[in-house]
């Protein structure tokens, strides 16, 4: 496995870029740790793959280095750069058989076929393909195909990261949950360099350790799940994350007051010293909005207008002024319709400028 550094790396389609909107990543310097389970998480569209396809040298950055252990491999094309890559459709050999497949990057390699053979049990007993050994790839379902082709990345213990680009965009949600399961065990247990790209914050979130954000080709925060949940660095992680997202309220800045349609809203002082212009917006997450029938002190009155039952939770959706927002409290809370008040603790209400945390 590998130190992977990006030092100063942009990337344009266009022949003669003349501005941020003619990249599809933007400017950035990142290290992606030895050993570390990363993803990639963004709309299509955001630079993800781009990214990934710099990262396996399938693109040549227009500006910026890329560093495997601190060894340039800028200009190196993907078969001198020692990564696996994994497809969002199966790539393999339909006329060999599940351990011919599995077989060849390692045969390819020159390995004794005595060893071939150990790491091949190895990988297709973490990936329950054992039964399927001796059968031909092209009769097995798209599920058990996927699993092959994930099996053929992981098959090389060598590789200086092994990346994955929506590669269970193809498989039903359970199998789904199964080989997330199955990814990260064998990453606690090997200690594999992984970079997964998806757009699903879900295989994002329960497959990494760490989480890259990426917004318009770039990369707006990386964290941990929990601190892109607790401590969104951009409105859009926050409206990306969580379900529903983060309620995004415009707001303005009076006498030291946060308001929204006229409304103060409870924010901490620390925030507040921040502020240095007008446009402003409160963030706060469904999960935190505290739903009150009757008045109380620091209680922001709303008027709710629909009222979800989700089974262990409810969804409450009100309207402050001209503005929506959401609360999500607990199944045994009684939630009526028409006028009602919304709590917004301070200490988890977010103050965004810019779009960007303060």
């Amino acid at each position: 496995m590998a130190e992977i550094q990006l030092q100063g790396i942009a990337h344009s389609y266009e022949p003669n870029p003349q501005s941020d909107a003619d990249y599809a990543v933007q400017p950035l310097d990142m290290t992606w740790e030895d050993g570390g389970a990363y993803a990639l998480l963004g709309p299509s569209g955001c630079g993800k793959t781009s990214m990934l396809n710099i990262i396996s040298g399938l693109i040549t950055p227009t500006n910026g280095r890329i560093l495997f252990d601190g060894a340039d491999v800028t200009a190196l094309p993907p078969e001198r750069r020692n990564i696996a890559q994994v497809f969002q459709f199966p790539v393999l050999y339909d006329t060999m058989s599940v351990f011919d497949n599995l077989a060849f990057p390692l045969r390819n390699r020159g390995m004794a076929e005595s060893d071939v053979k150990k790491r091949v049990a190895v990988v297709a007993d973490q990936l329950e393909l054992t039964a399927d050994l001796k059968k031909r790839a092209a009769g097995l379902s798209a599920d058990a195909k996927q699993k092959i082709s994930l099996g053929r990345g992981l098959v090389r213990s060598d590789v200086a990261a092994i990346l994955f680009d929506e590669p269970l965009t193809v498989i039903d949600p359970h199998m789904k949950w199964q080989l997330r399961s199955k990814l990260k065990q064998i990453h606690q247990e090997f200690q594999l360099t992984l970079i997964y790209v998806t757009h699903d914050q879900t295989e994002a979130l329960t497959f990494a350790d760490q989480v890259v954000v990426m917004h318009e080709g770039s990369v707006v925060q990386v964290g941990t799940p929990q601190a892109l949940f607790e401590d969104p660095a951009h409105t859009f992680v926050g409206y990306f994350i969580g379900s529903p997202g983060m309620n995004l309220l415009p707001a303005t800045i009076t006498n030291g007051t946060i308001l929204v349609d006229a409304t103060a809203i409870p924010i901490s002082s620390q925030l507040i010293q921040k502020v240095s212009g007008q446009a402003l917006t409160v963030g706060i997450r469904p999960e935190f909005v505290g739903y009150r029938s009757s008045a109380e002190p620091n209680a922001v009155a709303v008027q709710v207008d629909r009222i979800e039952d989700l089974g262990n939770f409810k969804i409450v959706t009100a309207s402050l002024g001209a503005q929506t927002l959401k609360a999500k409290v607990s199944e045994d809370q009684p939630v009526s319709m028409g006028a009602g008040w919304f709590v917004f603790p301070p200490d988890q209400t977010k103050l965004y400028q810019d779009n960007k945390a303060l």
